[in-house]
């Protein structure tokens, strides 16, 4: 539910709402957690079970899980892994509440970070940042909305890519198979999309689309 609920309503219950939220409370409060968990290149994410209260996420956390970002992780499979522990997080919170044994701590508010909503702007690549960075963000947007640059007044989306060694001009491919100069090091472009295409294997895009060496992109 992306909406806060008004607190007439949590007033309505003794024991008060639960709620489940992808993230390590107090860290990544709101819409995209999961997404800026990647983004931010943050090595672990979590489940936290809190009691809903008037703020955003801002709750004391009754339950928490921590779990690892492999840097293969997109997020979709991020989520999916994230669904599956708090789907076991949520039964063992109802169970101890069954029994009035839940424990609610405080949040540290001073150490909050909000996940803002994916913007449009998010999607944007920017050559100029580092690769590593880069890759981050086109997993924190895979399977949706998915990042993109342009080329030939295309919006491009690329779908998973890696860093390599290699290094050159700043948003320049270096080679003809889709190796990205950025910042510091390179990209190499794995799975592509154009504007109303399937994704594609980089090779197989390229069978059909040319992006030839030193070509600029946007």
């Amino acid at each position: 539910y992306g909406q806060i609920i008004p607190e007439n309503f949590l007033n309505l219950s003794k024991k008060g709402f639960i709620n489940i939220h992808a993230s390590l409370l107090p860290y990544w409060r709101g819409a995209a957690p999961i997404q800026r968990a990647i983004m931010n290149g943050d090595k672990f994410t979590g489940i936290s079970i809190m009691k809903i209260e008037k703020g955003l996420d801002s709750g004391p956390v009754m339950l928490s899980e921590k779990l690892e970002i492999n840097s293969h992780l997109n997020y979709g499979l991020l989520s999916d892994q994230l669904s599956i522990l708090g789907s076991k997080l949520i039964i063992k919170a109802i169970n101890l509440i069954d029994k009035d044994k839940a424990k609610f701590e405080e949040q540290d508010h001073t150490k909050a970070t909000h996940a803002k909503k994916i913007t449009r702007e998010d999607e944007e690549i920017n050559w100029n940042n580092n690769a590593d960075k880069i890759v981050q963000q086109i997993n924190a947007l895979n399977p949706t909305p998915g990042a993109c640059f342009k080329f030939k007044n295309e919006r491009i989306k690329i779908w998973k890519a890696e860093v390599t060694d290699q290094k050159g001009k700043i948003g320049t491919t270096i080679n003809d198979n889709l190796l990205i100069a950025c910042k510091d090091f390179a990209i190499q472009v794995l799975e592509i999309q154009r504007p109303g295409k399937k994704i594609q294997k980089a090779k197989e895009f390229l069978l059909g689309y040319k992006i030839p060496k030193a070509s600029q992109l946007i």
